[in-house]
């Protein structure tokens, strides 16, 4: 471990709701008897919002949180539509617009339309990151996006087919989006959408499923743990003619595994490797999907330590062996620079963290900060499969000081540097050291970093934790 040093810095998605009714009596059911059925309005917008209820809008974490209203002075070929108001990237009440609209009550049955579309147009030429439909903060089952969807100054007609109009027979996530300013070099802008509306159009055929993104994958994996099916996504052929391809949830896929017992594949896309070799492969309304996984399991995967510190001693941020305190994330994906990508990593149901494609990332708890004067020592496990000889990592600590704000002005950092010493390829290290921050009463983030030329590309998280004592 290297010397530390300070400085100051600024660095700039609930368990769903599934309804299932279980009937029974034991006597029969009168004529007279009627049932409730769910809304089948296709309308989401227009002019204003359409059977959404009160408390429908909401913002992602980080995003700016006023980015959408109700604009009545803009729409398409009427007095109102929605309007989307993008910050510029270091507006400090968020970087970007993101959200989605959930209906406030039950879902509504969608099952006889085939598309969700809209009318959208904005200040300038941009590209929105993503639009799509099936997000409910809860277990985003139907979820279904559109990248990179380009807009004018004029207003256009957009769709996004439904991959199975039969499986949202109950769907409360009526719309999302997520848009940045990538590329307008930072600039914020605004976007409006009107007409927004599930409909039957009757025009979309050809449907091409795939799984591994149409690839034959081969994958080595270790037995017990759960592997994700990525790569899942649907094409249409629009009645203009264009091919549309789109991010599509596992749950309107049916997977199969050539032989359960070896490599079981749940509805989630959640690949449970136990051992030898199995085939997963897919369909979708019907249509086999194209791609498949192999799964070659290749031994057991060691777990982190199991740490032997009483609970009383410890704040812990990430471990299945203690109570967790509120996170933000474990991985806020900070646009433009950052390329991490994370996921969890579950091994015989002992769960930790998994970043690839690492060059930096952030964990955040800020709501509330950690209060660590008498917890001045944090601790990690760490696991490098592959340890590149100029390995030079950079863990930051930071407080955000009595405003409790990152970037509030009064933020403090501590930086410890660990290199290729500190670590063996494929085994569990344990990373400890005192913080010495003079004020450390309200810290609220952990930064991981490759530094001076670090080449570092993936590693294991697990057991991330402030204690006392020894």
């Amino acid at each position: 471990m290297k010397n530390l040093k300070f400085i100051h810095s600024k660095i700039t998605l609930l368990t769903g709701l599934l309804l299932v009714i279980l009937m029974s009596c034991e006597r029969e059911t009168s004529d007279q008897t009627e049932f409730a059925t769910l809304s089948k309005t296709g309308e989401i917008f227009t002019d204003t919002p359409i059977g959404l209820g009160s408390d429908f809008y909401f913002p992602y974490l980080g995003s700016k949180a006023t980015a959408w209203s109700v604009d009545e002075s803009e729409g398409y070929e009427s007095y109102a539509s929605m309007r989307f108001d993008v910050p510029n990237a270091n507006d400090p009440e968020g970087n970007y617009a993101g959200g989605i609209l959930r209906v406030d009550g039950s879902g509504r049955d969608l099952t006889e339309f085939d598309a969700l579309t809209f009318w959208a147009k904005a200040s300038q030429g941009v590209v929105i990151g993503e639009i799509g439909f099936g997000q409910d903060f809860g277990l985003n089952q139907y979820q279904v996006n559109e990248t990179n969807i380009s807009l004018s100054t004029n207003w256009v007609k957009y769709v996004i087919p439904i991959p199975d109009p039969s499986k949202l027979f109950d769907e409360r996530g009526m719309f999302w989006y997520s848009a940045g300013t990538q590329n307008t070099g930072g600039n914020g802008y605004t976007f409006w959408i009107d007409e927004l509306k599930f409909e039957k159009l009757g025009t979309i055929g050809q449907p091409r499923p795939a799984i591994a993104n149409g690839q034959d994958l081969v994958q080595d994996a270790f037995s017990g743990i759960d592997l994700e099916l990525t790569g899942l996504t649907q094409t249409f052929n629009l009645g203009s003619g264009l091919n549309k391809t789109l991010n599509v949830a596992p749950s309107y896929f049916d997977f199969t595994s050539s032989d359960p017992s070896l490599a079981f594949v749940d509805q989630f896309g959640v690949i449970t490797v136990n051992s030898g070799t199995a085939v997963i492969t897919a369909s979708l309304g019907g249509v086999e999907a194209q791609g498949s996984m192999t799964v070659n399991a290749v031994g057991s995967f060691e777990v982190a330590p199991t740490p032997t510190r009483a609970a009383n001693n410890v704040i812990s941020l990430y471990s299945d062996s203690y109570t967790n305190v509120p996170v933000d994330f474990f991985n806020g994906y900070w646009e433009p620079w950052q390329t991490t990508l994370s996921s969890d990593f579950v091994v015989n149901g002992n769960t930790m963290i998994n970043y690839t494609n690492f060059n930096f990332v952030g964990n955040q708890f800020s709501n509330p900060t950690v209060d660590a004067t008498e917890f001045s020592k944090l601790h990690f496990n760490i696991n490098i499969p592959e340890v590149p000889s100029n390995l030079d990592l950079l863990i930051t600590v930071k407080d955000f000081g009595a405003d409790q704000a990152d970037g509030g002005g009064d933020d403090t950092i501590q930086q410890v540097f660990f290199d290729v010493s500190d670590f063996e390829a494929g085994e569990w290290s344990t990373l400890e050291f005192s913080i010495s921050l003079a004020n450390r009463t309200n810290i609220g983030q952990i930064i991981y970093e490759n530094v001076n030329g670090s080449s570092l590309t993936e590693f294991f998280l697990d057991n991330i934790y402030f204690y006392r004592g020894n």
